[in-house]
């Protein structure tokens, strides 16, 4: 009996001694865990009166102290580009579903165009407008220092191993939440404007064709708030190179559906121009978002690489059509 009680004595005693270094961390200068903070109750200039360490409010981040600290910061320029990828996502899906289901001789396709074009620039402004400071096209942000920093809830900390203390918050404010806003808008003016125009405009389309594009818009919008939510910050590190490899596939795509080998071909009509040209300014968007524009004078020349694919496709898409590979074969034999 006396060597359980020492035992249970022992155990009660670093119990409590865990408890109580538990205790003196959270009410030291730092809060275990990476992201716990302390939210400041009353501040009367110096003096500074903190709450218990857990999540910051939403627009605070934890200082080294493990103050809750206010986002005063403006976004990067990698952060608007971030931003204006996430936002060229409905609108590229957008004007990919219009052209896939308006068929070639149907002339509602263009106004369909500007239609979305005009929800989403619209969905934007309206964004930045209610975003913190309100009723200003600019944002207050806390910044991205790494990976981390967008999966705050895989670093809870669990000080005894049992119970755990809850600090997920948006260290990224606003880059994670203000993309759901703006899918949020996009797709409520999509609601109001769209069957609108398509009813009057799309009578060259039959009854069950004529909305596809908007049912097309009701899959890729969930679609894509479960990818910004499972994986925001990895496409924030990857979307530079994610448009690069993307402009270039679907360059060489459309240049080989539509049987584009040579220049002339090209110059046919004015569509595959507008085409062309979208081409290359995703894809110099791409090379922007990657260079970052640091050095302008050794990153500007690489904006001359913009067209080098278009040119190497025209120039080797004599080599590689099937027809003369299936005459040189048969000429051999």
């Amino acid at each position: 009996m006396a060597v359980l009680d020492l035992v249970h004595g022992g155990g009660l005693q670093q119990n409590a001694a865990g408890f109580a270094g538990y205790m003196s961390v959270e009410t030291g200068k730092t809060c275990i865990g990476l992201y716990c903070g302390k939210p400041i109750l009353f501040s009367n200039g110096s003096n500074e009166t903190y709450g218990e360490c857990g999540a910051c409010p939403r627009g605070q981040r934890s200082d080294p102290s493990s103050i809750c600290r206010q986002c005063t910061g403006s976004p990067e320029l990698y952060d608007w580009l971030y931003l204006g990828f996430m936002a060229m996502l409905p609108l590229i899906l957008h004007w990919f579903f219009i052209e896939w289901y308006s068929g070639k001789k149907s002339s509602s396709a263009f106004f369909q165009h500007i239609t979305a074009l005009f929800e989403c620039t619209v969905a934007a402004l309206i964004t930045l407008l209610v975003s913190e400071p309100v009723g200003y096209l600019h944002i207050r942000s806390c910044g991205v220092e790494k990976l981390s920093d967008w999966y705050t809830m895989l670093y809870n900390p669990s000080p005894d191993y049992v119970n755990t203390v809850h600090c997920t918050q948006e260290a990224v404010y606003p880059l994670y939440t203000i993309v759901f806003i703006y899918y949020a808008f996009c797709l409520v003016l999509m609601m109001l404007l769209r069957p609108l125009l398509i009813k009057k405009i799309a009578c060259g389309l039959g009854k069950s064709d004529r909305f596809k594009s908007i049912y097309a818009a009701l899959y890729f919008f969930p679609i894509l708030t479960v990818i910004q939510a499972v994986g925001g910050g990895l496409l924030y590190y990857a979307f530079p190179y994610i448009i690069l490899v993307l402009s270039l596939i679907t360059l060489a795509v459309y240049m080989s559906a539509s049987e584009i080998e040579s220049f002339k071909h090209l110059l046919i009509k004015k569509k595959r121009l507008i085409v062309l040209f979208s081409h290359w300014l995703v894809h110099a968007y791409g090379i922007i978002s990657i260079s970052r524009m640091d050095k302008l004078e050794w990153d500007l020349p690489l904006l001359a690489l913009v067209p080098g694919p278009t040119l190497f496709y025209l120039l080797t898409a004599k080599f590689t059509d099937p027809a003369r590979i299936r005459l040189e074969e048969g000429s051999a034999h």
